[in-house]
């Protein structure tokens, strides 16, 4: 097994760190709260990979994760940081560390000022987030994009009875994270992440910047957004000498939106965005509703129904994933004791043959373990499709963490 992939750090990040070492010794003397969990995970993949140098079958791997924050000044002060890492038996760039967030925060009664490592989720929809954009994806962890690299920043949220407007700094940007040359869900040729391409002489060093406003008007929370600086989603540039794929980030600008509405039992929700940087200009967005069926059958049962459109005018689903797709599912809650949950649903390309399906469950077993079952399926794949490269990595996951 190699060693594990060290993160790429830019010099901007000198003065991000001071700023939390004083905050880190300005809270000493006070008290904080550790808290965390370990893992054992176990991922079986039934097909044999589409690369001869992947692995098959089985493969185990162990995460740990740790958080510990401290307050101080009335409240008004606080550290945060959140360790993650995972040794997996096969992968060794899944094999990885990372700070997910370590800052410092000052919170006012209108200003709320952070510097450090963070994590921002912008986003309502359920199927994707074509509006998440602040950090970068921690691709080796799972491929729905959820799980994300702390991004180095500073922040500030001015709030007021207008509504509440965000100022982000960010002095230089993460890389991508990829599966290894043993690893399953990866392209075909994989990604040699050790030779980054950049657009921007800065490379990782470049200045990006962003700014969101969101408020509360009646049933509807609203948010809108522009962010640029270097894309979070990178291009491939094929070196025929090596037989690789080298990530190449392009600097972007975008413009998106998020709107949630409420009404009732039922959510209504949409993200849009227009890009300008990455290839022509575009336009893509998710929108759907969420329905929530309370109590059913006179117990505690509640029963989610979840239906989504997703387009882009790319129009071109040899490149993207999402550019003309449904995706129908249900999420259960049995509101018991254990915190048992259920969401199941597939994904249907509307121009070609494709499905994907996924099953996500978990229960909590006594006050200090979880299990959690994950099924990601790769179904009809059409060979124009980008989704043709996972076509034989569908698979079945277990966790067991224990929280402490």
């Amino acid at each position: 097994m190699g060693n594990p992939p060290i993160p790429r750090m830019g010099r901007g990040a000198l003065w991000l760190l001071a700023a939390m070492v004083g905050a880190v010794l300005c809270g000493a003397a006070q008290a904080g709260e550790f808290s965390g969990y370990a893992a054992l995970e176990a991922r079986y993949f039934p097909d044999d990979p589409a690369d001869p140098a992947q692995f098959e079958g089985e493969t185990f791997s162990l995460a740990v994760s740790l958080e510990y924050y401290v307050d101080w000044d009335d409240g008004t002060q606080r550290f945060v940081a959140s360790l993650f890492g995972r040794l997996d038996q096969n992968d060794d760039r899944r094999t990885h560390f990372d700070i997910r967030e370590l800052y410092w925060e000052k919170v006012t009664r209108w200003l709320e000022v952070r510097a450090g490592l963070r994590k921002v989720f912008w986003g309502v929809a359920e199927s994707q987030h074509v509006v998440d954009i602040i950090n970068q994806t921690d691709l080796v962890e799972n491929i729905d994009a959820e799980d994300k690299l702390g991004q180095p920043m500073v922040d500030a949220a001015i709030v007021t009875d207008y509504g509440v407007v965000e100022l982000y700094a960010m002095p230089f940007s993460r890389e991508r994270t990829f599966p290894g040359i043993e690893g399953r869900l990866r392209t075909i040729p994989h990604v040699d992440v050790d030779r980054p391409l950049y657009e921007s002489s800065a490379e990782e060093t470049h200045f990006d910047w962003a700014v969101r406003y969101s408020n509360t008007f009646g049933i509807f929370d609203i948010g809108v957004a522009h962010f640029s600086g270097t894309s979070r989603q990178p291009q491939f540039v094929f070196d025929p000498a090596g037989a690789v794929l080298q990530p190449f980030y392009e600097i972007m600008r975008q413009t998106s939106t998020d709107v949630q509405a409420t009404t009732g039992a039922a959510l209504w929700k949409l993200e849009g965005r227009y890009n300008d940087g990455i290839g022509e200009p575009f336009v893509s967005l998710t929108a759907g509703i969420e329905y929530t069926f309370f109590t059913l059958l006179g117990n505690n049962v509640d029963l989610g129904a979840l239906a989504e459109y997703s387009y882009d005018d790319r129009d071109n689903f040899q490149i993207v994933p999402f550019q003309d797709d449904v995706f129908v599912g249900a999420r259960l809650a049995l509101n018991d004791v254990q915190d048992t949950q259920v969401l199941g649903g597939f994904v249907k390309d509307l121009d070609v043959s494709s499905i994907l399906s996924l099953i996500e469950a978990s229960r909590r077993i006594g006050n200090r373990w979880r299990l959690e079952f994950e099924f990601r399926g790769f179904h009809n794949v059409h060979d124009d499709d980008v989704l043709r490269l996972f076509r034989r990595d569908s698979y079945f996951q277990l966790d067991l963490a224990r929280y402490f």
